[in-house]
């Protein structure tokens, strides 16, 4: 039997996918309201915001790989009911995503305009830009703690709390934005900056919110500093033999988003200001893609953790069907969207009818990034499968996709949308690999296995934390 009969596992799937899409479109609103606020300061100041958050996209992949290898691992504990080794994965991911934090923080105090210079060589673009990093970076912490926490609870499908702390991030940071970017209600209108500390007042109050939630609320996973800071050898050298690709790939994807940016960043500020618009709105419309990817990790990770193959392969066969439906009934909608959507945005003429192209272009490929993306990551890494998927990744992005844009931008000198188109053509290409690889089922692996050390405290007492 191909698809699943049983409405139990679509309920449990709707159930994972609606906090999480609900979450991203709440997340992407946010986007999308700076987008619309910092748009009427004019493109320049557009395009420093897009300039500055390429730093931000680098660290977000890399905390997303550390989420994803913290799901792939710990699903698979979970599933296979070991909430010692749960707790202890969450740790070393903590202590990895804080690390590179710091890391990028500092970067940013010591180096922002040589790093700003990576992503665009107009000099008034990086003077805009550089007030702006100057307050945002400070919330890379607070962001790299917070996504971490949420994926843990994610792996235990907790995904309820991610959807509020979401609510809480809109409310902060849109009303600061009206308050400090005009100067509403006799507050100073600081315009970029304005802007750069409400992202910063959001990244703190979601960071207090989850902290309350692990702490004080959870119990199933029943975190505390204890387990955290508990280290077991053979589970860290588990997680970087199996994590380690996906941290990888996820970075080397960030790194793929920046470069794009530097690529479309020299193609002029109207194409920077499109760019900006379209992938904010892509991102929003989006979301079920993503929700239903993510989703997909965790019931593949806990059924490849429980040992259950039949059961991982039967919902592998059933899952394609829906990431092809998801794809299909998300492209039309961008499509049908596109211009009510941009006619929101005071901007000039010639920058809105670029945004309308890539926004038609992003409408057919996000029917392979639906099927693919969902494939490779939700079903084949989740599986044990990691190293292949960075694999993939790189031949397509550095061997096909960057060359040929790379030359399309400054040897033929090619429209920014066709170089757009380029960049983004890999969502379609994969879906070959994808279809091959996940019905071989050879990406089956059960990270979990040979485990017999376990932590030096007392067995119940972590069972019985409050």
């Amino acid at each position: 039997m191909w698809m699943i009969r049983d409405i139990s596992f679509y309920k449990r799937l709707l159930w994972l996918v609606a906090p999480l899409a609900l979450q991203n479109v709440i997340t992407y609103s946010v986007s999308l309201a700076d987008n619309m606020m910092v748009g009427q300061l004019g493109e320049l100041s557009l395009s420093a915001v897009f300039v500055s958050n390429q730093v931000q996209n680098i660290l977000h992949m890399l905390v997303m790989g550390l989420s994803a290898a913290l799901i792939v691992l710990a699903a698979q504990y979970w599933g296979n009911q070991d909430r010692q080794r749960t707790q202890a994965v969450v740790g070393i991911a903590l202590r990895f995503g804080l690390t590179a934090a710091a890391m990028v923080l500092l970067a940013t105090v010591f180096w922002p305009r040589q790093i700003l210079r990576l992503f665009t060589d107009e000099e008034a673009v990086i003077e805009a830009a550089l007030p702006f990093l100057s307050i945002v970076r400070w919330s890379y912490l607070f962001f790299c703690l917070t996504q971490i926490l949420i994926a843990a609870m994610r792996c235990v499908e907790t995904v309820k709390i991610a959807f509020y702390l979401s609510l809480v991030t809109l409310a902060v940071n849109v009303s600061l934005n009206w308050l400090l970017i005009f100067g509403n209600l006799g507050f100073p209108a600081l315009g970029l900056r304005g802007a750069a500390i409400a992202t910063l007042a959001a990244r703190i109050a979601e960071t207090t919110a989850i902290l309350y939630y692990v702490v004080f609320v959870d119990q199933k996973l029943r975190l505390r500093l204890k387990n955290l800071l508990w280290r077991d050898s053979d589970l860290t050298r588990r997680f970087v033999r199996y994590g380690l690709p996906v941290v990888i790939g996820d970075i080397t994807w960030g790194i793929n988003i920046a470069v794009q940016g530097a690529i479309i960043g020299r193609l002029g500020a109207p194409a920077l200001a499109s760019v900006s618009i379209a992938n904010v709105i892509f991102s929003i419309i989006g979301v079920a893609v993503y929700g239903t990817a993510g989703a997909s990790a965790v019931i593949i990770g806990q059924a490849v953790g429980s040992g259950d193959i039949e059961k991982v392969k039967q919902y592998a066969r059933t899952l394609q069907g829906v990431f092809l439906v998801v794809g299909v009934l998300t492209g039309l909608v961008m499509f049908a969207l596109r211009l009510p959507i941009l006619s929101l945005y005071d901007l000039e003429p010639d920058t809105l009818v670029m945004a309308r192209h890539l926004l038609t272009v992003l409408s057919i490929m996000i029917v392979g990034t639906s099927y693919q993306m969902s494939t490779l990551t939700g079903i084949v890494r989740a599986g044990g499968a990691t190293h292949f998927v960075l694999l993939n990744d790189l031949f397509w992005i550095w061997i096909v996709i960057m060359p040929s844009a790379f030359l399309a931008a400054f040897v033929f000198e090619a429209s920014p949308v066709v170089v757009f188109a380029i960049l983004k053509a890999d969502q379609i290409l994969k879906c070959g690999v994808a279809v091959v690889k996940v019905n071989r089922f050879r990406w089956i692996k059960n990270l979990t296995t040979g485990d017999h050390s376990g932590p030096k405290q007392k067995k119940t007492a972590t069972a019985k934390a409050v």
